[in-house]
């Protein structure tokens, strides 16, 4: 059964990309120069923030999502796969100035994945976005970033949200490098994986030990609470004070994109319904989890009634 959580508003705004995904099936990832016959071409929506949202939305938040699309196709696809999950999407805007983001994704036969992004019109939201929609912010219990979109957007976000004194999420990705030492103090969760974790310390992450000594690290420089998602190895999770490994339910992976995404957005709905954060951080494992057993972006992320009926 899941436990009752405390009465809360339940609402999550997210800044971030909007992608139209190209997914290839493959039956290994190509190497250099080589030419590789696919298995299976699709067209799925995806994008971190938009990922993101509709996790939040399938799993039991009330979601806005702030972010931009192109005058195209595609933008008129994600507008409506993300009004169709119930999110609103008045602070989301249309630039002719940029074709709609897009992510070109290998998934090879043991679920894993290479992603190549092409920003678009993720390039072209502005910090002037996060004035004009601060009313989104004020409204929200948690505010969810990512790196999908121009550093001085989302610094601006995350000022915002911690100004106005939100439960603040980073999903430092993509990670090239430590974050801003700025940003840190306006993080309640940074929530890498181990590639990302390791790119923001410089610490390879070969282990749960090493993600307890990237994530004090983190810790040491300001931020509030880390966690560190290590697909089938479960999570590190250092919060309040405490480091715990949380193990990952055991499962047959078909395709891992979106798993982290799946993560964040559970995350993200259960702390805005009120949800303790122990309990939060286990829904969401559960979440992520279901989401590996099925193929794309989006169309992987389960539902709150799913994840409930496999809890019991």
């Amino acid at each position: 059964m899941t436990a009752a959580i405390t009465p809360a508003s339940g609402r999550v705004a997210v800044v971030g990309s909007l992608n139209m995904d190209l997914v290839a099936r493959v039956p290994r990832m190509p190497v250099a120069g080589e030419t590789l016959a696919g298995q299976t071409f699709a067209q799925v929506p995806g994008g971190k923030g938009g990922n993101q949202a509709v996790a939040a939305a399938r799993l039991g938040a009330s979601v806005t999502m702030i972010g931009r699309i192109g005058d195209d196709a595609n933008g008129v696809t994600l507008r409506h796969g993300l009004e169709a999950e119930r999110i609103d999407c008045h602070a989301l805007s249309v630039t002719s100035a940029a074709p709609t983001g897009v992510a070109l994704i290998f998934v090879d036969d043991d679920g894993r994945n290479s992603i190549v992004i092409v920003a678009g019109s993720n390039g072209e939201l502005t910090p002037n976005d996060i004035v004009s929609h601060e009313a989104v912010l004020a409204a929200a219990d948690v505010l969810v970033c990512q790196l999908e979109t121009p550093l001085e957007t989302v610094a601006a976000a995350l000022a915002a949200g911690r100004r106005l004194g939100k439960t603040v999420i980073l999903n430092p990705a993509p990670a090239t490098g430590p974050l801003p030492a700025h940003w840190l103090p306006l993080i309640d969760y940074l929530i890498p994986n181990e590639i990302e974790a390791a790119a923001l310390t410089g610490q390879p992450i070969r282990s749960p030990a090493d993600a307890v000594a990237a994530a004090s690290a983190l810790m040491d420089q300001g931020v509030r609470n880390v966690l560190i998602t290590l697909g089938s190895a479960g999570v590190l999770a250092a919060v309040g004070g405490k480091t715990v490994h949380v193990p990952a339910p055991l499962v047959k992976a078909v395709d891992t994109t979106a798993a982290g995404d799946t993560f964040i957005g559970a995350f993200a709905a259960q702390l805005a319904l009120g949800a303790p954060r122990e309990l939060a951080l286990r829904f969401a494992q559960r979440a992520a989890a279901i989401s590996v057993t099925r193929s794309g972006a989006q169309p992987s992320i389960p539902t709150r009634a799913e994840v409930d009926a496999a809890t019991r």
